[in-house]
């Protein structure tokens, strides 16, 4: 089945945007073009952009979602270097929920510190302005 950009994004649930971003990026291969040069879409084309989709959404990077697509392409994978990418994307993913915790521990005291009312002294700022 043949579907234009605009029926490929609405089934994968990917902007026509990020579809020729994608494309753009060598994550979805080029594909047909008719004679007046609109690209033609298959059901392939729409699974890998669901995959990519899915990848985005557990805040897998480009270049990560880049290897996947290889690795989910190569029927002859090892899970292992799956497991591995996904692994390491778990170690960032916790060390960006650690950071973000302390960064709102410290709004938390800070908010708590500062009084909200008519004075202008006001931790908050006294700590941004702190080098």
């Amino acid at each position: 089945m043949s579907m234009n950009i605009g029926e490929a994004a609405a089934r994968s649930g990917v902007s026509t945007k990020m579809v020729r971003h994608y494309e753009s990026l060598g994550l979805l291969p080029r594909v047909a073009r008719t004679e007046a040069g609109y690209r033609q879409y298959g059901d392939a084309e729409v699974h890998t952009l669901r995959f990519i989709r899915r990848a985005r959404d557990l805040g897998f990077s480009m270049a990560e979602i880049g290897e996947l697509l290889k690795l989910w392409q190569n029927r002859r994978r090892a899970s292992g270097d799956v497991r591995r990418i996904a692994q390491r994307h778990v170690q960032d993913l916790q060390r960006r929920i650690d950071e973000m915790s302390s960064m709102k521990r410290t709004l938390e005291h800070l908010v708590h510190c500062c009084h909200g009312d008519e004075r202008p002294e006001c931790p908050i700022l006294d700590e941004l302005a702190n080098e």
